[in-house]
């Protein structure tokens, strides 16, 4: 399981009511709404991303996630983010998701994104900006 110091960048998100399910804890399919918050938040405010108008947008092409602790409401989600690979016009990202000051992961996986032309839907390279900010989240892992 990955740990705190394995990741570049950090979102805290707060769990919402509605996240948990009847047994207790937040539902599987919220982790990968999680995964998406961390990875636009960065993209729109560090990486120039126009999710409205630009001339290219982002879709994933392949998700994983491995549960390992329970998250539950009213807990904060301290997402860990980091670029495992970075292509032509695909980025994969490594994501952890932390309880708030925990040191181990709750959860861990990838989410891997290819950027189209919003119009052709064909892939599209990086802008400059993007790929500036992508390279800083880059990290080796084990």
């Amino acid at each position: 399981m990955t740990e705190r110091n394995e990741y570049r960048h950090f979102v805290s998100i707060p769990t919402r009511w509605r996240d948990n399910d009847l047994y207790g804890h937040v539902n599987n399919i919220e982790y990968y709404g999680y995964f998406d918050t961390a990875i636009n938040l960065y993209l729109i405010q560090r990486g120039g991303l126009d999710i409205h108008h630009g001339a290219s947008m982002g879709v994933c092409a392949e998700s994983r996630c491995k549960f390992v602790a329970e998250l539950a409401f009213p807990d904060v989600v301290e997402a860990g983010l980091r670029v495992e690979h970075l292509g032509n016009s695909s980025v994969r990202y490594g994501i952890g998701l932390f309880r708030e000051g925990s040191v181990a992961a709750a959860a861990e996986g990838w989410f891997v994104h290819v950027f189209v032309d919003r119009v052709s839907r064909r892939p599209a390279p990086l802008t400059p900006v993007l790929r500036e900010a992508l390279e800083k989240l880059q990290m080796e892992i084990q």
